[in-house]
């Protein structure tokens, strides 16, 4: 069978890692993306800003890319868009909250906003031989979809984010019976989220976190200060309806909380009465217990409302005992020191804390392993690809559906780049191509590859040493220097010795070279590095990045500068 005819779907991101979501669905000359996320460094990336896709793959077929459907807001399948529409052209298609929060990134990145297509959920979209269909999920943002791509190979549905939450408090479930319709008609592949596939049970419903807000609201006499993701618009509902119960008023802190909520609110998905919210700056108007503040910052971001007011730099918001601080979230994964740090100051300004270890303030909005039975019994997949997830996540996933059953050759366990390539009957690896990490620092995008995060790494544990010298070009002497220039490796006035023989250790550099009559710059920079480095670890152990700065001079003129 010629390739004409197989469907290939080729993950960009969202594999083997949490975050920077993407896949792609080929047939023929039809392409479209499932999603176009991002994800925030780890602590190796120092400097950068976010992580997106590598898009090389697409930017070689862009003839046949037909749009981006996106399932829902989050960063992570969001966030990539500007910067791939910086250098491909293509329509971006979603539901309302989604497309209301493209246009306003799209603002902020000189993009045109004509390039967002609203989808209601239920309706399809055609891209030539591919018909694609948005299908209500719960998630803990409004609007949340899977995707259902359809093909003359077969169906394949993309669950996006999702949760079998019961009693939402948007009205809006999962919408079960679409996704049996299609289960019924033969699945052919279903690519489902992991993230919580590790939790047994269902995730609690986000009405039972509503209820949590009630009763801690009517409980507390103080000022309340609720952390939460600025992008989880139902816990956000859940906390303004708690304080308009009890005659609050809220207060929005952090740039993404009042953005979102304004969103969300010109569009009609958050219910607020006209007289809920105040600035900031009116908290002081108010008695304490007449003030909830709504912020950002529960994973210990540095700049964040609640980190600020945590180390009591924040402008309107002095902590103190009578305060209650709710964080309501969970940790995502590598941000638990910094979260703990943050709870460590806010207990020794002795406020009142509560997180989900000590009451039901946060429910996840990503399915747990009894919600994954439930998907797999609506779409009987004839095979399956877990998402969402790090390699434990995916095989975890795995082992549940071997144990409902599946055929463990019907799974596939994939990586980023990976191409799975379908017939009616079949689904085999057929290759790779390229897909990794395209870091994003400042307005560079991938120009920060791993030569200068090492140095970064290489600067930030060993500090910097700088040393300067001028000689003649002609007679091959000695003018000027060594100056040395120490960042971040000692403090030099407590160091003198260890500086002027680091002196001595240059000067006997350039005059070997002399000696030898090594005239290239490169070399010289080479000997002097080489020798200063043996110098400095044997007398501290240690290995700072080392920047000779060689200066020739002719007839008193600067004939060459030269750095590392």
């Amino acid at each position: 069978m010629s390739n004409e005819k197989k469907l290939r779907v080729i993950p960009l991101g969202g594999l083997q890692e949490i975050g920077k979501n993407c896949t792609l669905v080929e047939y023929g000359n039809d392409m479209v993306m499932i999603d176009c996320g991002l994800t925030f460094p780890n602590e190796e990336m120092l400097g950068v800003d976010i992580v997106i896709p590598d898009f090389t793959y697409v930017e070689e077929n862009k003839r046949k890319l037909g749009g981006i459907f996106v399932t829902h807001g989050h960063e992570d399948h969001i966030g990539a868009i500007p910067y791939f529409l910086k250098k491909i052209d293509t329509n971006v298609y979603c539901s309302k909250l989604t497309k209301g929060l493209l246009e306003n990134k799209f603002k902020e990145h000189g993009l045109n906003p004509n390039k967002i297509k609203m989808v209601n959920v239920n309706n399809k979209v055609k891209v030539g031989e591919l018909s694609l269909e948005f299908i209500r999920v719960s998630h803990s943002i409004p609007d949340s979809c899977a995707i259902a791509v359809k093909s003359p190979v077969g169906t394949i549905l993309f669950t996006g984010d999702f949760k079998m939450d019961f009693t939402p408090i948007d009205g809006d479930p999962t919408d079960i019976q679409r996704i049996a319709e299609l289960g019924k008609k033969g699945l052919l592949a279903l690519f489902c989220d992991s993230t919580n596939v590790e939790r047994p049970g269902y995730s609690i419903s986000e009405k039972e976190v509503g209820d949590t807000f009630v009763r801690i609201f009517g409980q507390v006499t103080g000022r309340i200060i609720v952390a939460t993701f600025a992008s989880n618009l139902h816990r956000v509902q859940q906390i303004i309806y708690a304080a308009e119960k009890y005659n609050r008023k809220v207060a929005l802190s952090g740039r993404s909380m009042m953005n979102n909520v304004k969103i969300a609110s010109d569009l009609g998905y958050l219910k607020v009465k006209n007289n809920t919210l105040i600035e900031m700056k009116n908290i002081k108007n108010y008695a304490d217990d007449e003030i909830v503040v709504l912020s950002t910052g529960t994973q210990g971001e540095p700049l964040s409302a609640l980190t600020r007011m945590a180390n009591s730099e924040h402008k309107q918001v002095h902590l103190n005992e009578t305060d209650t601080v709710i964080l309501s979230s969970s940790a995502i994964p590598g941000n638990e020191i910094a979260i703990n740090n943050v709870i460590n100051k806010l207990t020794k300004l002795g406020v009142n804390i509560i997180y989900s270890s000590l009451a039901r303030v946060h429910a996840s909005g990503h399915a747990c392993q009894e919600e994954i039975k439930l998907m797999y019994q609506l779409t009987t997949p004839k095979f399956l690809i877990p998402a969402h997830g790090e390699a434990r996540q995916l095989q975890t996933h795995e082992d549940i559906a071997v144990s409902m059953g599946m055929d463990k050759q019907n799974i596939h366990i994939l990586e980023n780049g990976d191409v799975l390539e379908f017939t009616k009957k079949s689904a085999n690896l057929a290759g790779k191509i390229q897909a990794g990490n395209v870091l994003v620092d400042g307005s560079g995008i991938g120009d920060v590859g791993n030569i200068v995060l090492k140095d970064r790494k290489h600067l930030s544990e060993d500090g910097l040493m700088v040393v300067s010298i001028t000689f003649d070009r002609n007679t091959q002497t000695l003018l000027a220097g060594p100056e040395i220039v120490s960042r971040g490796f000692v403090y030099v006035k407590e160091n003198q010795d260890i500086i002027e023989n680091a002196k001595e250790v240059v000067i006997r550099s350039f005059e070997k070279c002399q000696k030898e009559e090594i005239r290239a710059i490169s070399q010289i920079k080479y000997q002097i590095r080489e020798d200063l480095k043996s110098y400095l670890y044997n007398e501290l152990g240690r290995d700072p990045m080392i920047l000779p700065v060689i200066s020739e001079v002719e007839n008193n003129e600067i004939y060459k500068l030269s750095s590392y």
